[in-house]
Formats: C-alpha cells, sequence, structure tokens
C-alpha cells in the first residue's frame, strides 16, 4: 500500500482542476492551475506540460513541488508535498500519452499537444478541510452552501451575457 489512499486518487481523478506550487530560481512562489493530473500508481501523480514552461523550468532547478486538490462543492481535498522528476521522449512520456489517449475525455486530443511530463514521487498526503466545518456543518449542508452560491454565479453570468453585445472573436 503506497501513501495515496483511495480517496485522495479519487479526488486526484475527479477534480479537473488543480493547483501546483514549484520555487522560482529566485526564490519566489509560483502557483499554476493544471487540467491533466493523473494518478500514476499508488506513490506518484503527474502532470504533463501543455503551456508550463514556468512550472517546467522551475522543477529543473529545483524539484519540490506541492499538489492542492479541492472539491468546490464539499470544500475538502488534499495537499500533496514531493519531488518532481521531468520526462520528455522515453517510456514514461510515451506511456502517459497513450493513457490519455485511452482516458478520460477531458484528456482526449491533449497527447499530441505534451511537451513534457513531471512525475512526483509524493513524500506527504494531508487533508484539506474548510473551516466551514468547524462549527458542526456535514458535507451534505456544505454541498448544498457551495451549490446554491456556484448557481446563483452562474445564473447572473448567464443574465449578463444575455444582454451582452455578440463577440467578434
Amino acid at each position: 500500500m503506497g501513501i495515496l489512499t483511495e480517496a485522495m486518487q479519487r479526488a486526484l481523478t475527479e477534480q479537473r482542476l488543480i493547483f501546483v506550487a514549484t520555487v522560482c530560481p529566485d526564490g519566489t512562489p509560483n502557483l499554476s492551475p493544471k487540467g491533466t493530473v493523473m494518478v500514476w500508481d499508488d506513490d506518484h501523480v503527474l502532470f504533463t506540460d501543455l503551456a508550463s514552461p514556468g512550472t517546467m523550468r522551475n522543477l529543473e532547478s529545483n524539484p519540490a513541488i506541492e499538489i492542492n486538490t479541492v472539491d468546490v462543492f464539499a470544500r475538502q481535498g488534499f495537499r500533496f508535498k514531493g519531488v518532481a522528476e521531468i520526462h520528455k521522449g522515453d517510456d514514461i512520456h510515451e506511456a502517459v500519452l497513450e493513457r490519455m489517449r485511452n482516458g478520460p475525455s477531458t484528456l482526449n486530443g491533449l497527447d499530441s499537444r505534451v511537451r513534457s511530463v513531471a512525475l512526483i514521487r509524493v513524500e506527504q498526503a494531508l487533508p484539506l478541510v474548510s473551516p466551514g466545518y468547524w462549527g458542526g456543518a456535514t458535507e451534505a449542508q456544505m454541498r448544498q452552501t457551495w451549490q446554491e452560491y456556484w448557481s446563483g454565479v452562474n445564473s447572473t453570468w448567464s443574465e449578463n451575457q444575455a444582454g451582452a453585445p455578440a463577440s467578434n472573436s
């Protein structure tokens, strides 16, 4: 049994926007959203470089990384700290491309754009839980609260779009 539990693997698989933190060469933090995060095995997570030249440069000079995944409705998730290795044109790179071709529809067609793969050996995995639970809220209550919130945001956006002039793009 590796460090990644079933619940952690499910969170990494289900959430389609995950944030990755790296360290820039000048020591400042860099936070970057990723949509291609995948579980590799019980101890490794990966993401592909589609449009991440800064993140990959950072990892080449300092392989320390943290990945955060949060379910915006449940307000729960995980944080994973580890060390990344960059793979390009090797067996791991090719295996990831094959997995993308045969994987979730959100990854289909992206394989031709992958420049490299960051494979992260997870050394620490911890839960992230909103302080909203501190008062005794249940997950069902949190989900209802945040579904109502995002429904309102989407409704407002839709209303604004209905009155907006057509875009020329």
